[in-house]
């Protein structure tokens, strides 16, 4: 299956580079490019890529802003997985935009087999978490912000073994990571997700890490 995608930046050569990289993958296809928020909305509902890379900061409107309003519709309206792309490692956007519904985001320096990895990561239903400084950057956000409106009354739902595994997802733990800590059958850990990700309202593995700092299920600081 071909793995459709919009670039959204407000640099020319970023995007006909990314485009090229892209391009030249055999399952990916780059179906429009966007100087602006502003197109890429436009252009994301004109095509219903599976994948959009939005640039955080971008003239007429950023990336957060068309983030949110691409992904705050309702359940029947399209809704594609949005990557986030930043020059800094630390960016107070990313931590927004993974609380409004992006998959996760990338450095724009990142190596070239980072960016085509990442997208079939997200076009595949996960969230890019793994690098450690995702991890920092949540954790960080998370500590120096005021509480949100979740408390641990919000995870009253969650079983025993469900709380354990969204913790182990918090720390940035891979289904199969999470299956070899507590010597279980990675569809078992699925699941367990599925079954988090229902109780909670949450789209993906990126919400349920915010979702776990704001509860105060997992701290920063804390070891893995």
């Amino acid at each position: 299956m071909t793995i459709t995608v919009l670039i959204a930046d407000d640099q020319a050569m970023v995007r006909a580079g990314f485009a090229a990289l892209l391009n030249a993958q055999s399952d990916i296809d780059v179906v429009g490019e966007a100087a602006n928020g502003l197109l890429a909305l436009e252009l994301s509902r004109q095509h219903h890529p599976d994948v959009v890379l939005m640039d955080v900061r971008m003239p007429e409107m950023d990336g957060l802003e068309a983030t949110r309003r691409l992904l705050g519709g309702n359940e029947t309206e399209y809704r594609p997985k949005v990557l986030m792309l930043t020059t800094f490692d630390i960016d107070d956007y990313i931590y927004e935009a993974l609380r409004i519904g992006a998959s996760g985001f990338l450095l724009k320096d990142s190596p070239p087999d980072d960016l085509t990895a990442a997208v079939r990561v997200i076009a595949a239903g996960e969230a890019l978490l793994a690098p450690s400084v995702t991890r920092r950057l949540i954790a960080e956000f998370a500590r120096t912000r005021p509480k949100a409106t979740a408390t641990s009354a919000t995870l009253a739902s969650l079983t025993d073994r469900e709380t354990e595994i969204l913790t182990l997802i918090a720390r940035g733990l891979s289904n199969r990571e999470i299956a070899g800590r507590l010597v279980v059958a990675e569809q078992t850990v699925k699941t367990h997700v599925g079954r988090i990700f229902a109780k909670l309202g949450l789209r993906d593995r990126a919400q349920a890490v915010v979702c776990a700092y704001e509860t105060g299920l997992v701290t920063a600081g804390e070891d893995r």
